[in-house]
């Protein structure tokens, strides 16, 4: 029989933050946490950047022709986080990961050949919060 689990704050009993989930092959554990993506944004930037949707992103900044700044919402821990996305047609998106990264701000860049303004990239950003 089927079983439906309804809960609306998830805490893990021997810290709060500590939820281990056991893999399929049920061999392997992980910290449901670190699998869960922290912030993601689909944005227009053929202008001013304008969100066509998101979550933690609380504004975007256009840098310069092809770069933009995801301000994040809720800060990441530190400047050492993954980002990854595209920026159309499978042009790659970038994210400045050392160099210009901060733990409030994704910096991503969108080349092909050159920097370029795409009316639909996107981004995933995965790591840990503050």
């Amino acid at each position: 029989m089927a079983s439906i689990l309804k809960v609306d704050d998830l805490r893990g009993n021997t810290a709060a933050g500590n939820i281990t989930i056991t893999s399929e092959g049920g061999s392997a554990t992980m910290q449901l946490q670190q699998g869960v993506i922290k912030a993601w944004c689909k944005w227009d930037n053929t202008g001013t950047p304008t969100q066509d949707d998101s979550l933690n992103i609380s504004s975007l900044t256009d840098t310069a022709t092809g770069r933009t700044g995801l301000n994040l919402t809720n800060y990441m821990g530190s400047q050492y986080y993954a980002a990854s996305g595209f920026g159309s047609n499978g042009y790659p998106m970038m994210s400045d990961q050392v160099s210009a990264n901060t733990s409030s701000v994704c910096n991503v860049t969108i080349w092909y050949g050159s920097y370029f303004d795409s009316a639909i990239p996107s981004a995933l950003i995965t790591g840990d919060l503050a």
